[in-house]
């Protein structure tokens, strides 16, 4: 890139690395929006420069807000937030009144496709789309917006009320956001769930996962399978080859970025057969249904590039992502997944007020419809 060393990531292809004998340079592109960071402020400052005469652009100083994703940094480390677009979003969908709720998804429910055609199909679209761009700091949504997603082809009366009570949860928690913390080990640490056979029309079970760097929630799925697993233990294996998928993605990345990590990920899973099936060759002759190109995981655990760890169900962090859970359980793993409040003394633009004039986040929330 402009012959100044600079290598494109082979893991993003928005990505470009520097490493020279006196720090790392990192540049993120999109579009006309640039990210510039790095281990020496003097090489940051000489990069600037460099560009500003090749191109017009504007040095904006510190990053604050990028593609409607505010970044806060405080005494934990960097906070990020879409406060400003969940605002925008209910205002959209005329729900800035709209009364409080406390999950975005009804415990035990599952959609279908069956019910009255919504009237206005493409409404139900606009909101389902920007609600997916959400998930982006807030995983808490991550499963009942991907259940919602699924049916944007013919949505119905039910899958619209399904989304409206997503937005309801949005407004009560839309100062919501994800907090990265800056003082944390260079673990890498994923959990791997799967809710077999859960869609009651397909029988298609729904993959999950989380991965942490750290104590930092940086990846995360909820996604239907796109085959019918004829075993739960087939269910999770499939769910540990996606999230074994993710996380070779991102030891490409942090070698490109010279990170050594002081040992090999871990992946957790709550399924001791899906771990012995993955963990010895023996089984070959018992799992032959399942599509060879999901066995690349007994190699890198062979390999060693990965290892593979029981967890208990109650300790399982990606249950959330494969199923609605009741209340108490939703807002525990909502902690856990490092969404959390910001500083309510903060004023945002657009804020929501009760009929007092004061910012409603402490009144009590409800269940009810």
């Amino acid at each position: 890139m402009l012959g100044l060393g600079f290598l494109a990531s082979r893991a993003d292809s928005l990505l470009f690395v520097y490493h020279g004998p006196h720090g790392v340079l990192c540049l993120l592109l999109y579009v006309d929006d640039i990210i510039i960071t790095g281990s020496n402020q003097l090489m940051l400052r000489t990069l600037i420069n460099r560009l500003a005469q090749e191109f017009s652009m504007k040095d904006l100083g510190d990053l604050h807000y990028f593609l409607g994703i505010e970044v806060i940094r405080n005494d934990k480390g960097i906070f990020l937030s879409q406060a400003k677009y969940a605002l925008d979003l209910l205002t959209r969908a005329d729900m800035v009144d709209c009364k409080l709720i406390s999950t975005p998804f009804v415990v035990g429910s599952h959609l279908t496709e069956s019910g009255t055609p919504h009237c206005d199909a493409t409404q139900f679209r606009s909101l389902a789309g920007a609600l997916q761009y959400l998930t982006l700091t807030r995983p808490d949504l991550s499963y009942s917006v991907n259940s919602i997603c699924q049916y944007m082809h013919a949505p119905t009366i039910d899958h619209f009320c399904t989304l409206k009570r997503i937005l309801r949860y949005v407004k009560g928690t839309y100062h919501y956001g994800l907090q990265l913390s800056q003082h944390s080990s260079s673990t890498l640490i994923g959990y791997s769930d799967a809710d077999w056979a859960g869609c009651p029309v397909t029988r298609r079970s729904t993959t999950g996962y989380a991965v942490y760097f750290g104590q930092s929630l940086i990846s995360w799925c909820s996604k239907k399978q796109t085959t019918i697993a004829r075993s739960s233990a087939e269910a999770e294996y499939r769910a540990l080859a996606t999230i074994a998928a993710e996380i070779s993605w991102m030891l490409q990345l942090l070698h490109e970025l010279h990170i050594t990590l002081p040992s090999s990920p871990r992946l957790l899973c709550d399924n001791t057969s899906a771990i012995f099936i993955a963990s010895n060759p023996v089984t070959k002759s018992r799992s032959k249904h399942i599509n060879i190109d999901y066995h690349f995981v007994r190699e890198l655990v062979a390999g060693k590039t990965l290892s593979l760890c029981f967890v208990p169900s109650h300790l399982q962090l990606a249950d959330v992502f494969t199923k609605g859970v009741a209340k108490l359980q939703f807002l525990l793993d909502r902690g856990k997944l490092c969404v959390f409040p910001f500083s309510t003394t903060t004023t945002w633009r657009g804020n929501i007020r009760d009929k007092s004039g004061s910012p409603n986040y402490d009144q009590d929330i409800s269940d009810t419809p």
